[in-house]
């Protein structure tokens, strides 16, 4: 489990493009802490965003939200999806946003589709399983939980070649990146959460969500159930787009289980469900 020092935070902020806080989610946030808002009022604030509205727009109309008869209106949006699931879909767009124009190693395109698909497949598995952690929580940490890639490959140029290198030995990118750059994706991902105010639940699995003894090391069932979840949600999601496992499921898949109250059966279940927005 990992712990973060302001030393290791000092060279975080001095040696990566980590995107400012936009205006819009500063006021968002302001609206959202007053005890007489609303959705209406939520909704009045993204709609003076003419991009980011239809990006919310086309989001709601996918394929994974099922909906009948397309939404037009980001009012109604707004009433679909609640206030914390639309402050959370706004911060991830407007962070996707906020990387446009930056010079990258990588097409971030599969970075983005993977960080999407991640937290849906957050949504999905929180209506099939009883969990007390709310759905926006879920969908932030799915959205972000992988937010410090896109940091790595503007500073790096062969950040590429090594995210390849890693997905050729089936491991995640961690000690790799640990051994070439001094740092990881997660602790700079951690930076990044911390800087938009993300729940501190989000950023401390943000941190650690590549630890495999996280689930005995941490003190928060909260925690635990949310990385459990993510686990699953990382899984679920290459088994279906890439028919292989993510690099951490053979090890940990008995203590997430557990952990989430599943048998192996309702996993398959779950797996056999689950489906990627085309």
């Amino acid at each position: 489990m990992i712990y973060i020092d302001d030393k290791v935070i000092e060279e975080v902020a001095s040696g990566f493009h980590i995107p400012v806080k936009p205006e819009i989610l500063t006021e968002l946030q302001h609206v959202m802490s007053k005890r007489e808002s609303n959705i209406f009022d939520e909704a009045s604030v993204i709609a003076k965003d003419v991009g980011l509205s239809s990006a919310i727009l086309k989001t709601v109309n996918s394929s994974f939200f099922g909906l009948r008869k397309k939404i037009s209106d980001i009012h109604q949006a707004a009433c679909f999806l609640g206030m914390d699931i639309l402050n959370d879909l706004v911060t991830a767009l407007l962070f996707k946003s906020s990387f446009d124009g930056i010079p990258s190693c990588l097409s971030l395109e599969r970075y983005w589709d993977d960080a999407s698909d991640a937290a849906n497949a957050m949504i999905f598995i929180s209506k099939n399983i009883t969990t007390p952690l709310p759905v926006e929580c879920l969908y932030s940490i799915g959205l972000f939980h992988d937010c410090g890639i896109p940091a790595l490959s503007n500073k790096f140029d062969d950040y590429k070649k090594l995210l390849i290198e890693a997905n050729t030995r089936g491991q995640s990118s961690i000690a790799l990146e640990e051994s070439k750059y001094k740092t990881n994706h997660a602790i700079v991902g951690y930076f990044i959460a911390s800087s938009w105010n993300l729940p501190s639940m989000v950023c401390n699995i943000v941190l650690n969500h590549h630890e495999m003894n996280f689930l005995t090391k941490s003190t928060s069932i909260d925690e635990k159930l949310g990385y459990a979840t993510l686990k699953l949600a990382e899984n679920l999601v290459e088994r279906k787009k890439r028919d292989n496992t993510s690099p951490d499921w053979e090890e940990l898949k008995d203590s997430l289980l557990k952990i989430l109250n599943l048998t192996t059966d309702q996993y398959s279940e779950l797996e056999n469900d689950f489906c990627t927005p085309s």
